[in-house]
């Protein structure tokens, strides 16, 4: 995710539909963690958590027709392994989950919200007057 996001994406830029769409996709891959940390694991959260979790992960599939347009064969490959990784991240964190990680789950939290305050700031704040709006 750092090498799209610190490589690619500061090397192309993001158009309005993405620097809006990618703060969305990391929303979402929260809420599944969010779900963790307020809830032990019961029929009724883990239905939630696996609900929150099919959301997510088709979400992050939204952008592909603008990537497709905008970005290198390259970075399109790397969206493909982290379309793979996904799903088995949120596996791994339902794994957490079932066995009280609770503190592994915190980090993993702490660390996806910063990542989301920081797509919300530097690309809709930021820089939101610097690229090209291409979408």
């Amino acid at each position: 995710m750092f090498v799209d996001e610190f490589y690619f994406h500061h090397k192309r830029g993001l158009g309005r539909w993405e620097s809006i769409g990618h703060p969305v996709d990391t929303f979402f891959f929260l809420l599944p963690f969010i779900v963790c940390l307020n809830f032990a694991p019961a029929e009724v959260s883990e239905n939630i958590f696996i609900a929150s979790s099919i959301i997510s992960t088709l979400i992050i599939t939204k952008d592909e027709w603008i990537h497709t347009e905008q970005s290198s064969p390259s970075e399109n490959w790397l969206h493909s392994l982290l379309f793979i990784l996904h799903p088995l991240s949120l596996g791994v964190l339902y794994f957490y989950w079932q066995n009280d990680e609770k503190f592994l789950i915190i980090f993993q939290t702490g660390i996806i919200s910063l990542f989301f305050i920081y797509q919300v700031v530097y690309w809709n704040i930021l820089k939101k007057d610097r690229y090209e709006i291409k979408n």
